[in-house]
């Protein structure tokens, strides 16, 4: 019974740190997929779904008209949006379209209501970003560039900002992203597995895009839609040198953000992690292995929690009487995976996790056990605008 306890466990620490391993460093070749042999820019569309975004929608639109090729298109899909969204963007020069839909509802729905818009004049590559975010310099090109020289969907680097000064949750848990999106990814691509799509900053080549089963109302659209294109073939590729940012959510928001994306991870991976594995090893498909693989490794809090809590009944169990074997196993594979995370902050983390926020993480993960106690409730569904730090109460919080 501890073997059977144990192995589970073993192998999801397993999985973590050998996606650690191999991307914890940064390529020393980072631009082989830089915009510049064509003698033309492919035709790029920018599709941006708003909800409620009135406070930031200008400062997104202008920053993004200073940084993208000429003649890039700039959709703005204002989604049941109750505020001056669409005005403030029509102000700023990009071409709107406004949709009422109180039953369809979501960001998916939203995409594929812009897709019926931009396919009367197809671009070349619809780049998707959120209406908080912020490419980096010349991303929007190189983002272009790849998708249509590649064929294939592909994500950028998505990071949040996070301030020196940040309340030590706000850290943590920007920290948990930068690993997922950062390090994680990285090294599951080398391994050869399919990028993770994140919802922004994510390109597509149009006879991709054209056909995308948008439409849903899944809370982890971006996740289930980067699956159901790497079963088709196209697995999506993660360009480093591209990157979206945005700004962290105001610390009383933080949670119910991080309640919204790993209730949505878990739904997506508890449907999906399996059946790839299978259907992987059933191709030979490396990218659909290693991207099963990554979605049976639970949010790294929940991970630890687990991991930590199993460790406790190992020890009483070899206490009694039983082997010690499978607690000295799990237990080694736990101290690898804090070495590997202290490993990340120490090369990729420190400018946006201090050392003091970085001691309190075992108080981190019990400030995220509301997180999943609300999943035994039942996942959230909904598509909440979040907050993000200095904005005051949403006049739509109600409703959402």
């Amino acid at each position: 019974m501890s073997w059977l306890l144990a192995i589970p466990f073993v192998l999801l620490f397993a999985i973590y740190v050998l996606e650690l391993v191999f991307g914890l460093f940064r390529s020393r070749n980072l631009d082989k997929t830089e915009p510049g042999t064509h003698d033309e820019n492919p035709k790029t569309a920018i599709l941006i779904p708003a909800h409620n975004e009135a406070s930031i929608i200008t400062r997104t639109i202008e920053a993004l008209r200073d940084n993208v090729p000429a003649g890039t298109r700039i959709l703005v899909v204002a989604d049941n949006c109750s505020d001056d969204t669409a005005e403030l963007a029509r102000k700023t020069g990009a071409e709107v379209a406004e949709r009422t839909d109180e039953t369809c509802r979501g960001k998916g729905h939203a995409l594929a209501f812009g897709r019926d818009i931009l396919a009367t004049d197809p671009p070349d590559c619809v780049i998707v970003l959120d209406a908080d975010c912020t490419l980096s310099a010349n991303s929007a090109a190189k983002l272009a560039f790849a998708a249509t020289s590649k064929s294939v969907p592909v994500q950028a680097t998505n990071l949040i900002h996070s301030e020196s000064e940040a309340p030590p949750v706000v850290q943590i848990s920007n920290f948990a992203m930068l690993v997922k999106n950062l390090v994680r990814q990285r090294g599951m691509t080398r391994l050869g597995g399919a990028a993770l799509l994140t919802g922004t900053g994510m390109a597509f080549p149009w006879s991709i895009f054209a056909t995308a089963p948008l439409a849903k109302s899944d809370l982890a659209e971006d996740l289930a839609l980067g699956v159901a294109i790497t079963q088709q073939g196209h697995a999506p590729i993660f360009l480093e040198t591209a990157g979206v940012s945005s700004d962290a959510a105001a610390e009383e928001d933080t949670l119910v953000q991080r309640t919204r994306w790993e209730h949505g991870f878990l739904a997506t991976a508890r449907r999906q992690a399996i059946p790839l594995i299978a259907s992987g090893i059933r191709k030979i498909s490396k990218a659909e292995v290693f991207l099963g693989l990554h979605l049976l490794v639970p949010p790294l809090a929940l991970l630890m929690a687990m991991g930590i809590g199993v460790l406790f009944v190992l020890a009483g169990a070899a206490y009694l009487g039983s082997t010690p074997l499978p607690f000295v196993l799990l237990l080694a594979i736990v101290v690898a995976a804090i070495i590997m995370t202290i490993s990340a902050w120490l090369l990729e983390g420190r400018q946006v996790l201090s050392l003091g926020a970085l001691m309190r993480i075992p108080i981190y993960i019990l400030w995220k056990i509301p997180v999943y106690l609300k999943l035994l409730r039942g996942s959230e569904t909904r598509w909440i605008r979040t907050r993000r730090s200095g904005e005051g109460v949403l006049s739509d919080a109600k409703d959402d």
